[in-house]
C-alpha cells in the first residue's frame, strides 16, 4: 500500500540516537552509527521522531510501505521490556502479590541503575525488582523485606549495592529479613564500584 511514512537522509545522519529514543514504536534502532527505519510496519507515520533530530535529517514520504501494524509494536514492547513489576520501590510493594512467587527478586540501591551502564540488561531483566535507598527513606526496609519473604515463595536474592558504606545498610536489612522469613534460598550481593564497574 502507499502510505505515509519517516525516510532517514544518512548523509545528514549524525548519530546522536534521538530520534530512536523519540519512536514510541521501536521502528528507529542505530546501526553503525547510523538511525535506520527497520521495520515499515512498526512506523505509524506520526512523526515523533521528526522534532527530536538536530540534523533536520528525517522528512515523510509517500511510499509503497507494509500496512502499520500496532499488534506486532505492542508484541515487540513487551520483549524488550525488561522491568516485569510496578512499583519497585520497597516502601510502596505489596508484602504478598502474584509475581512475588516463584521469582529471583532482586533489590538494588537506587544509585546502581545510574552507575553500571548495564543495569537492566544484567540485573532487571527476568527478575523481580526492589528499589531502595535507607539513607534517603530514613528507614529500616528489613521488617518489610521479611514480610515479603516470608509472605511468598522466592527462588533467588540478589542484592546489587554501590561500594559505598552507606549501602552497608541495605546489606543489612535483607539478612535481617531472611533470617525473619526463616526461609534458604540461593543468594548472592553484587557491589558496584562509583566507577560503574561490578567489583569482586
Amino acid at each position: 500500500m502507499i502510505r505515509k511514512i519517516i525516510e532517514i537522509d544518512q548523509e545528514r545522519c549524525n548519530g546522536c540516537g534521538a530520534c530512536a529514543a523519540a519512536c514510541h514504536e521501536g521502528a528507529i534502532a542505530m546501526e553503525e552509527g547510523k538511525a535506520v527505519l527497520t521495520r515499515d510496519d512498526y512506523c505509524d507515520g506520526l512523526g515523533d521522531c521528526l522534532p527530536a533530530c538536530p540534523m533536520d535529517a528525517i522528512h515523510f514520504v509517500e511510499r509503497e510501505a507494509a500496512a502499520y501494524d500496532e499488534a506486532a509494536v505492542m508484541e515487540n514492547k513487551k520483549r524488550k521490556q525488561p522491568l516485569k513489576n510496578w512499583p519497585v520501590q520497597i516502601k510502596l510493594a505489596p508484602v504478598k502479590t502474584s509475581y512475588f512467587e516463584g521469582a529471583d527478586l532482586m533489590i538494588a540501591a537506587d544509585c546502581t541503575a545510574f552507575a553500571f551502564r548495564n543495569f537492566h540488561e544484567s540485573f532487571v531483566k527476568n527478575r523481580i525488582t526492589l528499589i531502595g535507598c535507607p539513607k534517603l527513606d530514613m528507614v529500616d526496609y528489613s521488617e518489610k523485606l521479611g514480610e515479603i519473604l516470608k509472605n511468598n515463595e522466592i527462588n533467588s536474592l540478589t542484592v546489587v549495592r554501590m561500594e559505598v558504606p552507606c549501602c552497608g545498610g541495605l546489606v543489612m536489612a535483607v539478612k535481617k529479613a531472611v533470617e525473619y522469613s526463616g526461609k534458604r534460598f540461593p543468594q548472592q550481593v553484587v557491589t558496584i564500584s562509583t566507577e560503574g564497574k561490578i567489583l569482586e
